[in-house]
């Protein structure tokens, strides 16, 4: 079954990463959310995210290199138009990482964040 998910992301500590094609991103210290899909197979790309070695094929695959996971957030739909909508929905009341997640649709990105 496919769905959308959210990660709940804690990065430790400030720090620049090489993010695939997009370059080096700062990460502030603070809280990340990252709204992603899998039209099929939800479990299998969320156990995924967990598993340390894996070849870094998505942007979040870089960012997961340097973080923890806290948490996720998850629903079985085969709607993926609720992946935009959430990820706009938390763009407007976060910051969020230009381009981040998003190249394959028109969101101005799919990880937010909030600093502390």
């Amino acid at each position: 079954m496919g769905g959308v998910y959210v990660l709940l992301i804690w990065v430790e500590r400030k720090r620049k990463i090489r993010i695939g094609k997009l370059g080096p991103v700062e990460f502030a210290r603070g809280f990340y959310f990252y709204v992603g899909r899998a039209l099929n197979g939800l479990e299998k790309r969320i156990n995924r995210h967990f598993r340390k070695s894996k070849r870094n094929f998505w942007h979040i695959d870089y960012l997961l290199e340097y973080s923890e996971i806290l948490g996720i957030i998850y629903s079985l739909t085969s709607q993926g138009k609720i992946e935009c909508k959430t990820a706009l929905y938390l763009g407007k009341r976060f910051g969020s990482v230009r381009n981040f997640g998003s190249s394959d649709c028109r969101c101005p990105s799919h990880l937010m964040f909030k600093t502390i």
